[in-house]
């Protein structure tokens, strides 16, 4: 009895040491083959640090950047059309500039037909008429500008003829002015008969011409001087030979 007691003593620690080397060798395999577990919540990115509230700058940033897209987005398609409504319109509303900007535009030969007429009343007159063929209206400014022949200056403008308004003209319509061929009696300077009349229209501006002129054959006899004159453009007919 004595002798068995040290061997199953000795037995006893063995087995002990056996359990005690493979509970080892178990663990280095582990910590050799995968990574330790993060504590507290972090993510198994090593560049992830938790924060105070367990949540990783992975996810918050990601969160962060997402929010920041949207709201970039809505200030710069949102926020600012609502300050300028017009910043995504084209400054002049689709339209060109130049004709057309406004309900209307200057008449010219493009857009206009003429006549000359003579007039029994008032003597020494023609009526000159300008109907508007176009399908847009068109304002018929200041005074004709007329040339007889090969004058080298334009016949003189009756100022007092200067209507309240401009003469607007829409499709069909038409304006008139009345052309004073010759002074009174006995004041003729330079008379001589004239064969054409060229009509020249102004711009808005008042200055110079626009567009095409018109050349018109005048009644056979047109006699003229150098006190011919042309009123303004009027409405009507009866408002032209006033003058």
């Amino acid at each position: 009895m004595l002798r068995i007691r040290p061997r199953t003593a000795v037995a006893a620690t063995a087995a002990v040491l056996a359990a005690l080397s493979l509970t080892a060798c178990q663990g280095s395999s582990a910590d050799a083959g995968s990574p330790a577990k993060p504590a507290d919540g972090a993510t198994a990115h090593p560049e992830d640090k938790a924060d105070g509230n367990g949540n990783s700058n992975s996810d918050g940033t990601g969160e962060s950047g997402s929010g920041n897209g949207g709201s970039g987005h809505g200030s710069g398609s949102g926020s600012g059309a609502e300050k300028n409504p017009s910043a995504q319109q084209p400054s002049n509303g689709g339209k060109a500039p130049g004709r057309g900007t406004g309900a209307s535009d200057a008449c010219t030969g493009g857009e206009v037909t003429a006549t000359i007429t003579k007039v029994p009343r008032p003597i020494n007159h023609l009526l000159l008429t300008v109907t508007n063929k176009g399908s847009r209206p068109c304002s018929a400014y200041f005074a004709p500008s007329l040339r007889f022949d090969d004058d080298q200056s334009a016949t003189q403008v009756d100022d007092d003829s200067k209507p309240q308004a401009v003469v607007t003209l829409a499709p069909g319509r038409s304006a008139y002015a009345s052309v004073l061929l010759s002074g009174e009696g006995g004041g003729d300077t330079h008379g001589r008969t004239a064969k054409k009349l060229t009509v020249y229209f102004t711009p808005r501006s008042g200055s110079g011409s626009v567009g095409a002129p018109l050349t018109l054959s005048l009644p056979a006899g047109t006699h003229k001087d150098d006190n011919a004159a042309v009123t303004y453009w009027q409405t009507s007919a009866s408002d032209a030979l006033l003058y």
